[in-house]
């Protein structure tokens, strides 16, 4: 099974300030050394948030005290523009050595949209279809190089192959966008797409472009079966897209852990926690072992990037 950390990176109970860098280098290195996938850092604009960092600057710093572990942030489709936010996470993959992703969600936050110059908001529907040309923009200028397509041939005078070289030219319902990234291909070919806060009339699309999807713990069994029928009728291999689901960590068993995973309710664990490392050490010291002696987690990380690890396919639909 594939475990994640959802780190809600706000300051934690009793404390009257946000957490400092430090106190969550210790959380997300616990992580890593207990061989935890990926964490998923939280974060929100507006004006309620209490995350004391802006999200993909954390993991710019994060990149640079871990080795191994996937590094995933949460970043709105409504607080950016797409060709800024790929270039950005583009970037960080390039620094961590391919151990990126983005938690892309659909849901919308009626508060962020007063710090965004629309305190009017955006109707549920506009904001959907906006979310999805949105993501595909920004999928689309992550393949905008080839693997290869970087020659740096100072003696030839060629910087690129230009037929490896591929303008987006979007012109799409609300954005125009040309591309490509002045950023290299992706060491894991792209940042790996995180997809949360699904509504039922998301799927098909998440099914398409998605390669992990957190869902609910209700009904996660069906909505699995679902969404893994949705990728397959896509043309996607099923196992191309991971879905996995939430566990309260302090109630969670190994046996019902097993019993989640061997009815095919999930890929693997989401565990949802404050940066509190008595939280994490509850699942590494006592469930994790467990888990290990079942056979259903590993003890260390194989392959060299998050993609690997998480044995996902070149990612969705092209």
């Amino acid at each position: 099974m594939h475990l994640a950390v959802s780190l809600n990176n706000a300051s934690a109970d009793g404390q009257s300030t946000g957490l400092g860098f430090g106190h969550l280098v210790k959380f997300v290195q616990s992580a890593e050394a207990a061989g935890i996938d990926m964490v998923v850092i939280s974060d929100s604009t507006d004006q309620l948030s209490s995350s004391p960092f802006e999200a993909t600057t954390l993991l710019a710093a994060l990149a640079t005290v871990t080795e191994s572990i996937g590094l995933v942030a949460s970043a709105s489709t409504f607080a950016h523009q797409p060709y800024n936010l790929a270039r950005r996470f583009a970037s960080l993959d390039i620094i961590s050595h391919g151990r990126i992703g983005w938690n892309a969600t659909l849901a919308q936050n009626p508060r962020e949209a007063a710090n965004f110059s629309r305190p009017e908001g955006i109707a549920d529907e506009d904001f959907r279809r906006r979310a999805e040309e949105f993501i595909g923009i920004v999928q689309g200028l992550w393949r905008g190089w080839d693997a290869d397509a970087l020659l740096f041939d100072k003696a030839g005078g060629r910087f690129h192959d230009p037929e490896k070289m591929h303008f987006l030219d979007h012109k799409g319902e609300f954005f125009s966008v040309r591309g490509p990234l002045n950023v290299a291909r992706s060491p894991q070919d792209l940042p790996v797409l995180v997809m949360s806060g699904l509504a039922e009339a998301d799927r098909d699309f998440a099914a398409k472009v998605a390669d992990v999807v957190l869902i609910e713990a209700d009904g996660a069994g069906a909505a699995y079966g679902d969404l893994k029928r949705r990728a397959v009728a896509a043309g996607r291999e099923p196992e191309t897209m991971k879905v996995l689901m939430p566990v309260g960590v302090n109630n969670l068993a190994a046996g019902e852990a097993e019993g989640w995973f061997d009815t095919k309710s999930c890929d693997g664990f989401n565990l949802a926690l404050p940066a509190d490392l008595s939280l994490l050490d509850h699942f590494t010291d006592r469930i994790l072992p467990e888990l290990r002696r079942r056979g259903l987690a590993r003890s260390t990380y194989a392959g060299a990037t998050l993609r690997d690890r998480l044995g996902l396919g070149a990612g969705g639909e092209k």
